[in-house]
């Protein structure tokens, strides 16, 4: 028989006090207490001292038994692989012990412990665990069964896998069913944590779950109506999960759950209501939807349009009820700032047609999902019911369309025009929520809601101001297509008024909407550019920290949106001092540079010339900051434990700004690049492991190569072999940045390309030929095949058949442009050498050829050759019966242009 262990007094005295002692406020103290505990580790029976303490010390207090124990958690994490077998042993022999303790708080924390034992040694090294806690749960004791089914919940949630895996002989083969045993526990507490067990199986597609869901179900619907909360909201939980993975077992049950969900979404609990109200976001994306819900709709909607409405505790935290709501005065706290993510630079191409003008009301942008959720309330919790209810009633919209309006319209009315705030508020959140998916309905509608919103921006409550911004810009595709002085010149005065409001949160809305709206209007807003420039300027001396930030995307917005037509000297006096003045301030660690940049970025584009008295510092600065973060990375990988890795999002935006100044000031960026030693500091970019720094490397390469490419041309040889390793699909943006940059640079160097196609030839073929590739690259890849072909017809020509096909089909919707101009030219060319490869596919090549609405009269003649020469080729009586196949308007377009 070995000895059992037993605790010194004095030992024990030491650990108290300095567990005593760790609970003082004092910093002072505190760091004191972490020495002593790194001391103290050195000592191998340490760690049993401190779960002797957790499970046999009853004399002490519980928060500080339970301290020890989070102790020895976290040391159990960091070390557990190097504690003596006997140490170990003894751990694990007193938490199995103790599983069952009186006290709630230590029977938690021995949870706790377990589960983070079980994630180290994946369970497969304490064999006795699993049967032992399963044998626990039958006992009589509550607080035994309690105490094992709490560590129960905790390792299923970490190691949900490994139970599910041979490894350990399939425990959940018995544990499945054991945990449907006590759904019908007759404690609440018991059977949550059984719900909670089996959900964390449900995602997998558990095996030793799937075998029983019938068995599940049919104990989930007897809990339906259970009196405590959590065990209802586990049991919404479960139904959304089996939604998602098991449909085929709910179908018959679903017009029941359907109407429990309705009851639930309304539950006095906002948890149960929450976690009901995700049913409804996950049905939509069910094909059942409309069949099962479409009845329903009546029910539900009032429901969704009352949970969108702000709670009590809301209106307090937001301080909505105030009608004196000026509080612009008072400065931010910094936690209210969220992090900003600097969306890197990618070559598009635009559009012919349809494309331009689809009426989803927001455009592309996929950042207001959340029905408005996101536009008006960033100091509550990330997630609420509110935002649960919009986002339902935005997707539900987009599945029924306009069948929704005769349901909502009714709720519309009673709510938009209700005299208390909170309901009309949530009524305008509503009237936003489905523009997305009912724009077709509401448009005859608009007319009279447009003109009401407008003065719902006057409304004395700060939030009701704030949600109309927000809900306006969900309609400004419609705003800016009709009369601008019925509407757009309308919304724009009073939008910017709200701009300039004394309230935070409604300056943050109206600026957000009014980003929105110049993206839609983009250049009809030149008439009022003066107008716009002055109210957005004279918010940079009124906005605190956190609004700055978003007006600094208004103003890149704006310049994106009108392009030269900024390039006035009143404007640019306007617009440009206050920048400056910002960008001298920040200093070169500063965040807050990111907007700032981004900002400039599209402003330096947009003036073209009238930049160039701003651009040397900022292209210095530029400089500097890429320069500092290689440097500091370079460090950090040398001596990891005196420099901390670099933030690369300083070097991405650098590298932007910088595309974007190239861009703007073309040839005069030549005499700031030869003063530079930005072509050495972009190689090291170029192969840079993050592929957002290569993405952005590879788009001002492209860009330089358009505006200096002189100081390009030395470093092709080491550029060219990187850009070729960085055609991989996989990476969309850094492969298409890289094909355009490809494209860029041989028209530039011409014949002398030659030696570079195989490099690249192969990869773009294959790319171009790849099922599921985004039309962005497809068109990019094409552009980029054609303008090798341009400039070396002799090398591209051979492989002509693996790609003519697949590169008419995804270059006859672009518009005519110069980048696709050269790439016809290098089409035109190559049939020329090689007209066989073509013959196949030549009804493609006459359909890309009739994609252009005006051709260069030189680039017309090339088309009218190689038609006429097919023709000719293949004799009246083929070229008949060939033409005879397309459709009507193709032949009617190629005989206008090419007289065949």
């Amino acid at each position: 028989m070995k000895m059992e262990w037993k605790p010194e007094q004095e030992g024990l005295r030491q650990i108290l006090t300095l567990l005593k002692e760790s609970q003082s406020p004092d910093t002072a103290t505190q760091r004191a207490v972490q020495q002593k505990l790194e001391e103290l580790n050195k000592y191998p029976d340490f760690n049993n001292y401190l779960i002797f303490v957790l499970t046999k010390l009853v004399t002490e207090e519980e928060p500080t038994r339970s301290l020890s124990g989070l102790i020895l958690k976290n040391n159990v994490k960091a070390h557990y692989n190097s504690f003596l077998p006997e140490v170990a042993e003894f751990i694990k022999r007193e938490c199995l012990s103790a599983v069952g303790d009186p006290s709630p708080l230590i029977r938690a924390t021995v949870g706790i412990i377990i589960t983070t034992i079980a994630s180290k040694g994946e369970l497969t090294s304490w064999p006795e665990l699993l049967p032992a806690l399963c044998q626990m749960l039958d006992s009589q004791d509550y607080n035994v069964c309690e105490g094992a089914f709490g560590a129960l919940q905790k390792i299923c949630e970490d190691t949900a896998e490994i139970l599910d895996s041979d490894a350990l002989n399939r425990p959940l083969n018995v544990l499945i069913p054991k945990f449907l045993q006590f759904f019908r526990h007759t404690s609440p507490k018991i059977r949550c944590h059984a719900i909670a067990c089996v959900n964390y199986f449900i995602m997998g597609r558990t095996q030793a779950l799937m075998l029983h869901i019938d068995s599940f179900i049919e104990n989930l619907f007897h809990l339906a109506a259970d009196e405590d909360p959590d065990v209802r909201k586990n049991v919404c939980h479960a139904l959304v999960l089996l939604l998602e993975v098991r449909l085929d077992r709910l179908i018959p049950h679903l017009p029941n759950i359907i109407e429990y969900m309705l009851v639930r979404t309304q539950d006095p609990e906002e948890g149960v209501a929450l976690e009901a109200c995700e049913f409804w976001l996950s049905l939509a994306e069910q094909n059942v939807c409309r069949e099962v819900l479409g009845p329903r709709l009546p029910a539900l909607l009032p429901v969704l349009v009352r949970g969108m409405r702000y709670s009590e505790m809301d209106v307090i935290l937001l301080r909505g009820d105030r009608d004196d709501d000026a509080d612009d005065a008072e400065p931010d706290r910094e936690s209210d700032i969220r992090p900003r993510f600097h969306k890197p630079r990618s070559h598009t191409i635009k559009h012919n047609g349809a494309g331009d003008s689809n009426m989803s009301g927001g455009g592309e942008s996929d950042d207001e999902e959340e029905g408005g959720a996101d536009a008006d309330d960033g100091s509550l919790s990330d997630w609420n019911l509110r935002k649960c209810s919009a986002a339902a009633l935005d997707v539900l919209a987009n599945v029924f369309g306009a069948d929704l309006l005769p349901v909502l319209f009714p709720i519309l009315k009673e709510t938009l025009f209700h005299e208390d705030w909170v309901i009309k508020e949530s009524g305008i959140l509503a009237l936003g929520a489905v523009a997305d998916g009912c724009m077709g309905g509401m448009v005859p509608h608009l007319p009279d809601l447009v003109p009401y919103l407008v003065v719902c921006l006057s409304e004395r409550k700060a939030l009701v101001r704030a949600i109309t911004c927000w809900t306006l810009s969900r309609y400004s595709h419609w705003i800016v297509s009709q009369s601008h002085d019925l509407y757009l010149r309308p919304v724009m005065t009073e939008l910017l008024k709200r701009v300039l409001d004394n309230n935070k949160r409604v300056q943050e809305a109206a600026c957000s909407a009014f980003a929105t709206l110049e993206e839609e209007a983009c250049t009809e807003l030149v008439p009022y550019l003066g107008y716009i420039l002055q109210t957005l300027v004279y918010a940079f001396s009124k906005y605190q920290h956190k609004n700055l930030l978003i007006l600094y995307d208004a103003i890149g917005t704006l310049a994106d949106s009108v392009g030269h037509h900024l390039n006035k000297p009143e404007y640019i006096n306007l617009l440009m001092p206050p920048l400056i003045n910002k960008w001298n301030v920040l200093k070169d660690e500063d965040k807050d540079l990111f907007p700032l940049l981004e900002c400039l970025s599209s402003v330096a584009t947009a003036l073209q010339s009238g930049f160039l008295p701003y651009c040397e510092p900022v292209f210095r600065r530029c400089v500097s900051l890429i320069e500092q973060t290689l440097n500091q990375n370079i460090a950090n990988s040398q001596s990891p434990d005196q420099f901390e890795a670099p933030d690369k999002d300083f070097m991405i935006v650098a590298l932007d700004l910088l595309s974007g100044l190239a861009e703007g000031l073309d040839g005069h960026i030549d005499h700031l690049v030869v003063n530079s030693n930005l072509m050495q500091l972009l190689y090291q970019c170029m192969q840079d492991p993050m592929p957002e720094v290569r993405q952005s490397s590879f788009a001002l390469l492209g860009d330089l190569t358009k505006a200096c490419f002189q100081h390009v041309l030395p470093c092709i040889p080491e550029f060219l072999p990187i850009l070729g390793m960085n055609l991989n699909p996989e990476l969309i943006s850094v492969c298409n940045n890289a094909t355009w940059a490809i494209g860029e640079i041989s028209i530039k160097l011409g014949s002398d390309t030659s030696k570079y196609i195989p490099l690249v030839l192969n990869h773009l073929v294959e790319i171009i030929n790849r099922p599921n590739t985004p039309k962005t690259l497809l068109e990019n890849t094409a552009i980029t095949i054609g303008r090798l072909g341009y400039v070396c017809p002799h090398d591209v020509a051979p492989v002509l058949h693996q790609f003519v096909r697949q590169w008419c089909a995804s270059l006859r919707n672009i518009r005519d442009n110069d980048e696709k101009d050269s790439a016809f030219r290098g089409i035109c060319q190559m049939i020329q050498v090689n007209p066989g490869g073509v013959v196949p596919d030549f009804m493609f090549f006459c359909d890309a050829v009739a994609s252009w609405s005006h051709p260069k009269d030189d680039l017309k003649e090339m088309f009218t050759k190689i038609l006429h020469g097919f023709k000719n080729q293949v004799g009246e009586e083929n070229w008949r019966r060939f033409t005879d196949q397309f459709p009507v308007q193709l032949s009617a377009r190629l005989s206008a242009m090419c007289g065949i």
